[in-house]
C-alpha cells in the first residue's frame, strides 16, 4: 500500500513513481525514434536509420542508470 500524504503540499510516491518512470520512457524511447524516422523520411536509407537509432538506444540505456538517479533526485 502506498502512503497517504499527511500535509496539503506532500505529493504521494505513486505519484512521484509514475512520473519518474512516464520521463524515462520518453527520454528512452523519443530520441532513437526520432532519429529514425528523421533519417528514414529525410534520405529513403532505412538501413542507415536502422542502424543511427539503434545506436543511440544503446548509448541512452548505457547512461539509464545516471539517467535515472538524475530524475529521482529531481523530482522527490
Amino acid at each position: 500500500m502506498s502512503k497517504f500524504p499527511t500535509k496539503k503540499n506532500e505529493t504521494s510516491i505513486d505519484i512521484l513513481t509514475n512520473w519518474v518512470s512516464i520521463s524515462m520512457a520518453l527520454i528512452f524511447a523519443l530520441p532513437s525514434l526520432g532519429i529514425f524516422l528523421g533519417i528514414y523520411y529525410g534520405t529513403g536509407n532505412l538501413i542507415i536509420g536502422v542502424v543511427l537509432g539503434f545506436g543511440v538506444n544503446i548509448v541512452t540505456l548505457a547512461f539509464s542508470g545516471r539517467i535515472s538517479k538524475y530524475l529521482d533526485k529531481i523530482m522527490n
